[in-house]
């Protein structure tokens, strides 16, 4: 491949398990710290969340405790009936996503006076007031809220927990910076030129790949290999505007053009183990005029 950089023959498991993930969650999280930071752009805005319900568990660490909130500035999730929802997340446990603001932690004081730890997430206010009378919802967001403050911060949650009684939150509920209008996603897979986008009745499955441009100079991608325990046996090829993924005894392949151009000898990518994807940070060159 023409301007073309390999990033890995082969993904091992001590890459993934080891400094190659450090330097990647890294990178994601430096890059939402920066849009966070960023008040005065003009796709952030800042907001109140309104407080909900809080759920008490703990950590390696000690006692957290987590405040479910909400606003109406945050984008609502499909309207999708729990019956859809649920055939949904048994076909595809990744496509369905609900929008929510992950707050930064706050110490706070328990009520026996004790320190602890507090986060704020915030969900749509008209999806929270739904919420409110499902308990398959709730637990739901509890979930997917939990998971998201682990993969953000590096904890390892106790996935047990309680909600508080007669107290909605715990501490205080800080101002949040949000995107003013959601992160562009440029295309699913199936909109994307493939080489191979003809199907065919054998050979390696073409994973679901989701792109999006998390700053105007950093693109994400996420592509799902349910199939795969770890990225030992994967190969990884990015050039200016392409991306080629090969799989383990030919299980995937992907081969996708991307109309932007791509900083490949910056790149990076890992295997995330929990949630059976391959992750890609990908900087963009700046274009020439």
């Amino acid at each position: 491949m023409s301007g073309s950089k390999l990033l890995a023959q082969e993904l091992s498991e001590a890459e993934v398990m080891g400094d190659e993930t450090a330097r990647f969650e890294k990178l994601l999280l430096q890059a939402s710290q920066e849009l966070q930071q960023a008040p005065t752009r003009a796709e952030s805005t800042q907001i109140q969340p309104q407080p909900g319900f809080c759920i008490k568990t703990n950590s390696s660490e000690g006692k957290v405790f987590i405040n479910i909130c909400h606003s109406p500035s945050i984008p609502p999730p499909a309207d999708l009936t729990e019956d859809e929802l649920l055939q949904m997340l048994e076909e595809d446990q990744a496509g369905f996503r609900i929008p929510m603001s992950l707050g930064e932690p706050h110490a706070e004081l328990d009520a026996k006076g004790q320190g602890c730890t507090a986060y704020d997430v915030a969900v749509n206010s008209d999806f929270y007031r739904r919420m409110q009378n499902s308990d398959f919802l709730r637990e739901l967001v509890i979930t997917i809220a939990r998971e998201g403050l682990e993969d953000k911060y590096g904890l390892q949650l106790n996935p047990e927990w309680r909600m508080l009684k007669n107290r909605p939150f715990l501490g205080s509920i800080s101002l949040q910076n949000i995107r003013s209008q959601p992160r562009p996603r440029i295309q699913e897979l199936g909109n994307l030129y493939t080489a191979d986008s003809l199907p065919t009745e054998k050979g390696p499955e073409k994973p679901h790949l989701s792109l999006w441009l998390e700053a105007p100079d950093l693109l994400l991608a996420e592509i799902d290999l349910p199939k795969l325990d770890g990225a030992l046996g994967l190969t990884l090829e990015i050039g200016e505007n392409r991306l080629v993924m090969g799989g383990p005894q030919q299980l995937y392949h992907l081969d996708v053009y991307i109309p932007l151009q791509i900083n490949s000898e910056e790149s990076k990518a890992a295997f995330h183990q929990k949630r059976k994807q391959l992750m890609v940070a990908m900087p963009l060159l700046a274009m020439s005029s």
